[in-house]
C-alpha cells in the first residue's frame, strides 16, 4: 500500500480548479481546467504534477460577460490554444486515472476551495459529453475552504493562504491553474500540520 493510500483511505485527493462561464452548472460552460497530483516526498504531502487545459466552451452551454470580466479570459484570443469540454475532460480522467495506479488507490477524490462547485461543474460536463468511467467519488470531496476555516480561521483562499504562509498573487488569481497549484500548497500544509500522532 502506497504512503498516500494508507494516509486517505485508498483515495487520491485531486486537487481542482476551473474557471467557468458563470455558477449555474447546468447551464454554464466551462473555460479552464486545472489539476494538481500530490504524493509524499520524503515523508510530507506536496505537488508532484499539475497539468492545465484551455476550454472550448461547449456549444449547449453559456458564457456569462462578467466571468469573462473576472478571469481576463478573451475566447476567440487566436493564442489560446484550446481543447473541446469533452477532449479537457477526457484527458483529466486519464490523468487521474494513472495518478490513482501510481498510488494504489480505488478511487479520486476532487479536493479544492468551496469544493462542490468544483465537483458539479465537473460531474455536469462528463454527464453532458457522455462520458462513462468518472475516476471521482460520486459526492464525496475534500474541501479547503472547511479545512482553513478550522485550521486558520478563515475561508477566503487569499487570507487562508496568507495566515499559512503561503505567498498569494492577487494579479495571477482567477487563472485554473494558478488557483490549483495555490490550493494544492494549502491543502498540503494543513495535512502537513496534522501530526501522523493524531490518526
Amino acid at each position: 500500500m502506497s504512503e498516500m493510500s494508507a494516509r486517505f483511505r485508498g483515495y487520491l485527493p485531486v486537487v481542482i480548479d476551473l474557471e467557468t462561464g458563470g455558477f449555474n452548472k447546468d447551464i454554464h460552460g466551462l473555460l479552464e481546467i486545472a489539476a494538481v497530483r500530490l504524493d509524499y516526498f520524503n515523508g510530507r504531502l506536496d505537488i508532484a504534477e499539475v497539468v492545465s487545459w484551455n476550454v472550448h466552451p461547449h456549444p449547449a452551454t453559456r458564457i456569462e460577460e462578467a466571468s469573462l470580466q473576472l478571469t481576463g479570459i478573451v475566447l476567440n484570443d487566436p493564442d489560446r490554444d484550446t481543447f473541446t469540454e469533452e477532449e479537457s475532460i477526457r484527458e483529466l480522467f486519464r490523468f487521474v486515472r494513472r495518478g490513482l495506479k501510481f498510488n494504489s488507490c480505488k478511487r479520486a477524490i476532487v479536493t479544492a476551495h468551496n469544493a462542490h462547485f468544483d465537483h458539479g461543474f465537473l460531474s455536469k460536463a462528463a454527464e453532458r459529453n457522455n462520458i462513462k468511467r468518472n475516476p471521482f467519488h460520486p459526492f464525496s470531496v475534500l474541501d479547503t475552504a472547511s479545512l482553513a476555516a478550522v485550521a486558520y480561521g478563515h475561508t477566503v483562499l487569499s487570507e487562508a493562504c496568507d495566515r499559512a504562509g503561503i505567498a498569494f498573487d492577487e494579479s495571477r488569481a482567477h487563472s485554473a491553474r494558478y488557483d490549483a497549484e495555490t490550493t494544492a500548497l494549502l491543502f498540503c500544509a494543513i495535512v502537513n500540520s496534522w501530526s501522523h500522532d493524531h490518526q
